[in-house]
């Protein structure tokens, strides 16, 4: 692992312990050569499962995606990683078989993000479901109102 101040690849391993209700492995590590201490994080690699998007095509299903796309929902709302780490880890728990539709995978991003942020949630479905004018955002909150 390079060490993310100095670029040296050498350190050595402080502490281990689980992490994300055992979803992952989080060491400490220091440096051999600067001492600076970091934490890295180890966990399943889920890449050989196949997202099957709307045209029929198929793509890895990359994690760093799935946590692009919700952090950009839920961008400058009060939302911790640790939160962002768990929706996303609740996902790709749910994920099941070789292949998964892509709207499985916004649906169950939808369900996690509703229960943290009513606006990220919005942000994500407009996005997800190719909102086109402004009766569609009403519609999507109103229908967030009522629940």
């Amino acid at each position: 692992m390079k060490c993310p101040k100095c670029g040296v690849d050498d350190d050595r391993v402080l502490d281990s312990r689980g992490a994300r209700d055992g979803a992952a492995i989080r060491r400490r590590r220091e440096c051999a050569k600067c001492g600076h201490r970091f934490t890295t994080y180890e966990e399943i690699d889920r890449d050989e499962v196949l997202v099957v998007k709307r045209d029929g095509t198929r793509q890895t299903f990359e994690r760093a995606k799935l946590d692009k796309a919700i952090r950009h929902a839920c961008g400058k709302r009060k939302i911790s990683d640790d939160q962002i780490r768990t929706i996303i880890d609740n996902v790709v728990k749910n994920l099941e078989g070789d292949e998964v539709q892509s709207a499985t995978i916004a649906e169950l991003v939808m369900a996690e993000l509703h229960k943290v942020d009513e606006v990220a949630y919005i942000r994500f479905a407009s996005v997800y479901r190719q909102f086109k004018d402004v009766a569609q955002f009403l519609s999507a909150i109103t229908e967030i109102v009522r629940k």
